[in-house]
């Protein structure tokens, strides 16, 4: 379930761009009883969000007490300063903050731009569109909120609130913080997997026979639509631009330790994918904890999965992650359940004494 909120939201709420993000919106904000008006170019994605529960199309005298712009970045701008006009407090919930405040603020009276704040959720998926919405969709992530030092104290809490009736936790960035971040944890690991996955569209049929579960989960993001990256990438592209100039030094540096078969230079840049790793923030939040694969053969039929992890329910050992290798010339799937250390042996006895496949 999501997080309840004690504070109240200025309502109604209206979402402007019923996608995958403003419906998903919609959704948590209504499950708490939010009274939600929904708008888009597309009625029938509005039509569509309506019948899922996400809201009720907006009508002549409705007069929203928040308005929370889920726009495509190239049309962000546009669509926060023709919300400011009907007195509501606004958020934006696209990727980029610093280019759309730099365009809103030229556009608005200063007391007018009090009322905006910027935001991000840290959710999404490779779908979109209304039907790949959830409720769900937000519960745990982290959702940015952005105010500019001009920001009114009201407009920051009522964004603060709206993030954690969808669920989220909320981070407070300033603008510019906010687009180097993700520059480097989203746009940069998005570009990176482009350009990975456009090296298997010139590989030979029998040479993609031979592909394992690393390639998947490298190239997994890099099937976004262009069209939506090429406005986020632009849209932040000075930070962008500074990250790929040290990943081009890095490639460099690759490049030239692999001609001059220098083993310790290659060892040394190798570690640092360790290391940089290791940074990245495990699960709730915290430290990552070790770990160790337990792998088992399951059968691709259906139901075969969900008895694997009734199991491993009864067992009692609990996954912390878990992927799926599927075998190119068998119906069998490899299960790699990550369990911690001190479990893996216990749950790879169990698992074989109820006549699970395991491998390792």
């Amino acid at each position: 379930m999501t997080q309840l909120v004690e504070s109240e939201l200025p309502e109604p709420v209206l979402v402007v761009g019923a996608g995958l993000l403003g419906t998903s919106i919609g959704l948590a904000l209504s499950e708490h009883g939010i009274d939600v008006l929904l708008a888009d170019q597309a009625s029938e994605h509005v039509r569509t969000a309506s019948g899922l529960g996400a809201g009720r199309p907006v009508a002549a005298g409705d007069t929203p007490g928040l308005v929370v712009v889920a726009v495509p970045p190239d049309a962000v701008a546009e669509a926060v300063v023709g919300s400011l006009s009907t007195g509501a407090i606004v958020t934006d919930v696209s990727s980029v903050k610093s280019a759309p405040l730099t365009e809103v603020a030229g556009r608005v009276p200063a007391h007018d731009l009090t009322r905006y704040v910027g935001s991000h959720p840290m959710a999404g998926s490779e779908r979109s569109g209304p039907l790949a919405a959830s409720a769900r969709l937000f519960d745990g992530r982290p959702w940015a909120i952005t105010p500019h030092i001009h920001a009114a104290p009201e407009a920051i809490a009522a964004v603060t609130t709206l993030a954690r009736y969808c669920g989220a936790t909320p981070f407070t960035f300033a603008p510019d913080e906010h687009d180097r971040a993700v520059a480097r944890t989203s746009h940069l690991p998005h570009l990176m997997a482009v350009l990975v996955a456009g090296q298997m569209a010139q590989a030979r049929p029998v040479d993609l026979a031979l592909s394992g579960q690393g390639v998947r989960d490298v190239t997994r993001i890099a099937a976004g639509d262009p069209q939506l990256w090429r406005q986020i990438i632009g849209a932040n592209r000075e930070a962008v631009t500074g990250l790929l100039t040290e990943i081009q030094a890095d490639l460099a540096r690759l490049i030239q330790a692999l001609a001059d078969d220098d083993r310790e230079g290659l060892i040394g840049l190798l570690e640092r994918g360790n290391v940089g790793t290791a940074a990245i923030p495990g699960k709730h939040g915290g430290p990552i904890t070790p770990d160790t694969p337990v792998y088992v053969a399951v059968p691709d039929h259906p139901g075969e999965l969900a008895r694997l992890l009734a199991d491993v329910g009864e067992i009692g050992v609990n996954i912390e992650d878990l992927r799926i290798d599927h075998d190119p010339g068998r119906p069998v799937g490899l299960v790699e359940l990550r369990v911690a250390d001190s479990s893996a042996d216990h749950l790879h006895a169990e698992l074989q004494q109820r006549g699970w496949a395991m491998h390792g």
